[in-house]
């Protein structure tokens, strides 16, 4: 039988058949995904080959289809080994926000990396504009200003308003979808709205540290109309890169990519070489914080695997 993972829970996935139906699997033995070290080689989104093993009903995925794309960071604990968000699918929806709590624009340029490194579409969405100062709403502008030009979707929202909430579900029509960003940023919140029947726990921000708390254990894919389905996923508290050189860094940066072929060295870092066109681009086609997050990236040695 084949079918498609809709949830993980660690040793034990739910697969749902062409029918519609979900059968509970094991994975049979090990897999590797093209060399890395995962910590799930089971992602929500692949396609898998089962058979059933008893009377039960349980099934054993004994082959996983070959991925169209996925999203992987490295592990916290272990930075040498990756940990797989979702795969095979159309889009990712980022959700941030500027206070409780606040997304780095650091962050949200790592996870736009990691979803170019497959061509992945981003919608970027900053949550809870109902309770941003004037102040933070000009923020908020700058920030919808800066990736719009760059070529991202990038929405406003108040999911406890029901802001934007129609321009957000029209993107998500037709398409499989991750949801991701820092836990209490509103993703339990919008899937709620999205998916009445997800009944998804919401838990507070913490009043001391004005962080997230994490109400999402195990990544699952939620259907929202025909041919239409959002994945969710724990909170990422960190993401760090993985499998990404850096010589191609750049290539994952579109303003970055526009530019390749005018610097005056082939191999140039764009850090300290003269005639570099995007260093000369900083301020005009690309803008000084993703150049800045660029340096940190290089940086990072996690980035170096």
């Amino acid at each position: 039988m084949e079918g498609i993972v809709v949830k993980t829970t660690g040793s034990w996935h739910d697969v749902r058949d062409q029918e519609g139906n979900l059968h509970r699997c094991r994975l049979k033995g090990k897999f590797k995904i093209q060399g890395l070290k995962v910590t799930n080689p089971i992602a929500v989104g692949d396609h898998v080959q089962v058979e059933f093993e008893n009377q039960h009903g349980t099934g054993v995925i004994y082959d996983i289809l070959p991925r169209q794309n996925y999203l992987i960071r490295t592990s916290v604990k272990h930075p040498e080994i990756g940990n797989m968000l979702a795969s095979n699918i159309d889009q990712a929806i980022l959700v941030v926000t500027l206070v409780q709590p606040k997304t780095s624009l650091g962050f949200i340029d790592r996870y736009l990396v990691s979803a170019e490194t497959f061509r992945i579409p981003v919608v970027l969405v900053v949550n809870k504009v109902d309770i941003y100062n004037n102040q933070q709403i000009k923020e908020l502008n700058a920030i919808l200003q800066l990736y719009l030009g760059i070529g991202y979707m990038a929405l406003a929202t108040s999911f406890t308003e029901n802001t934007g909430l129609a321009e957000l579900s029209t993107q998500l029509g037709r398409k499989i979808s991750l949801l991701s960003g820092h836990s209490g940023v509103g993703k339990s919140t919008l899937l709620n709205l999205l998916v009445p029947k997800g009944k998804q726990k919401i838990n507070p921000v913490s009043d001391f540290s004005l962080k997230g708390v994490h109400t999402t254990s195990f990544a699952e894919m939620f259907a929202l109309g025909p041919d239409s389905y959002i994945i969710d996923t724990p909170g990422i508290k960190e993401l760090g890169l993985m499998g990404i050189g850096d010589e191609e860094l750049s290539h994952y940066f579109p303003e970055m990519r526009a530019l390749m072929g005018l610097c005056k060295y082939h191999n140039c870092t764009h850090v300290h070489e003269p005639k570099c066109a995007v260093i000369e681009a900083i301020s005009n086609t690309v803008p000084e914080s993703r150049y800045l997050s660029y340096l940190s990236m290089l940086e990072n040695s996690d980035n170096r695997r």
